[in-house]
């Protein structure tokens, strides 16, 4: 499987997980990010990214996915399972304007949800976050009514500190932050 526009150092960091396997998102998963960024509950839950073809895929993760690896060595990674081979979500810390804190993500294709895979990728992205990257605090934001979310986020152990408003957003999110 071949990675591309991924720095050196990045190539090499596939993470596992007892089920997963975690990697860094290229541009060869294009249809998966057009995939999962068009369902209807990733619209509803974090909001239309306007990825309407797989050019505006390419460009996305091009833009937003791989200059984050290059800056900081860590940004959005996939999510495949180890029996079946399925890209079944995405996983990542991000920077995240108007938030001091980089902010922990995930979200999966709807047919697996449930089953714990959500967890399993976050737990082992926030070890990878604050044990390889020295990352000393992770936030997390979601929305008031994503209560799977929110249980999720506290099961990480991070915990409710405040409502916040992002830059160009009308929405008040739930924040919540490691001690």
């Amino acid at each position: 499987m071949s990675i591309k526009n991924i720095s050196d150092q990045q190539k090499g960091e596939f993470y596992e997980t007892e089920r997963l396997i975690i990697r860094p998102m290229g541009l060869e998963d294009a249809a998966f990010i057009h995939d999962l960024y068009n369902r209807p509950k990733f619209i509803k839950n974090i909001g239309d990214r306007n990825i309407k073809s797989l050019s505006d895929a390419e460009n996305y993760i091009e833009s937003k996915f791989l200059p984050q690896f290059k800056r900081l060595g860590f940004g959005n990674y996939l999510i495949i399972t180890k029996d079946s081979n399925n890209k079944i979500g995405g996983v990542g810390i991000f920077e995240r304007e108007g938030l001091d804190v980089v902010d922990i993500g995930f979200s999966l294709l709807d047919e697996f949800e449930g089953r714990g895979f959500a967890y399993e990728a976050a737990q082992k992205i926030k070890s990878i976050g604050m044990n390889e990257f020295g990352l000393k605090k992770i936030s997390a934001i979601t929305s008031k009514d994503n209560f799977s979310s929110q249980k999720l986020i506290e099961k990480l152990g991070l915990k409710f500190k405040k409502y916040v408003v992002l830059p160009d957003d009308i929405e008040e999110l739930m924040y919540y932050e490691t001690d």
